[in-house]
């Protein structure tokens, strides 16, 4: 990926030689992989490829050595999920996983547990989804899906993060409501924030990536720009056919 380094920043996100393990289970081998700032990254693979553990990691979730992820700079692996999102990695989880007892707004509100300066506050959140400022007062778990995963992307929002982690955020939803949600990903990126987003739906990682990433049996298996990438190795990457 270092040709991407002549027309782009420095690298935001870098990943060397990452290996990661569910106790003696290992669930990923040698993953390299640069995101730069600015950039839209997808992550594909199919179901057990590695694409969560490798999110879990990257947000502390998951022990790593602390030179495997570097992160504006700065070596950040095995680091405490809190310092993670204070430096600035923030992460939508697969499933939502919204507080069933805090209304929307709250479930908001607890994004901004760290205080980070930047461009999102509530405000800017029922701006970019206007629906919640409808539903602010309702437990968050009465909404539908596609609105939970909304709660869901403007709780890490509004952690002001410079990298957003999105964990298969289209799992269990209308096509219609994927779509509606993978529009705001540019509104999201030109407000200075880049995206890594995990998806098995290719078409849709193709058609929102600046970048691809295919993950397979916890190894990268291909790597590129999307519009440089033949459907049929991307295919065979994503199936190991």
């Amino acid at each position: 990926m270092k040709s991407h380094g002549d027309v782009l920043s420095q690298p935001l996100l870098e990943v060397r030689n990452l290996d990661a393990f569910y106790g003696d289970f290992q669930a990923l081998f040698g993953v390299n992989l640069t995101v730069y700032e600015g950039q839209t990254v997808a992550i594909i693979g199919a179901n057990g490829a590695g694409k969560t553990t490798l999110l879990r990691t990257l947000s502390g979730l998951l022990p790593a050595p602390h030179q495997s992820i570097r992160f504006a700079g700065e070596d950040i692996g095995g680091e405490a999920p809190f310092r993670i999102v204070a430096q600035g990695i923030a992460m939508v989880p697969e499933g939502r996983r919204l507080f069933p007892s805090l209304t929307v707004e709250e479930n908001l509100l607890v994004g901004a547990y760290c205080h980070r300066s930047g461009f999102w506050d509530l405000e800017k959140i029922y701006h970019l989804f206007p629906i919640l400022a409808q539903r602010r007062h309702q437990p968050a778990t009465q909404l539908s899906g596609g609105q939970q995963q909304m709660v869901a992307i403007g709780r890490a929002l509004m952690s002001n993060p410079r990298l957003l982690l999105c964990d298969e955020i289209s799992l269990g939803l209308a096509p219609i409501v994927v779509r509606e949600i993978y529009q705001h990903l540019p509104e999201i990126k030109a407000q200075g924030t880049t995206i890594l987003v995990v998806e098995q739906d290719i078409r849709q990682a193709i058609n929102a990536a600046d970048w691809l990433i295919c993950l397979q049996e916890g190894r990268v298996a291909l790597y590129g720009a999307p519009n440089q990438l033949g459907h049929d190795e991307i295919v065979k990457a994503y199936f190991g056919t």
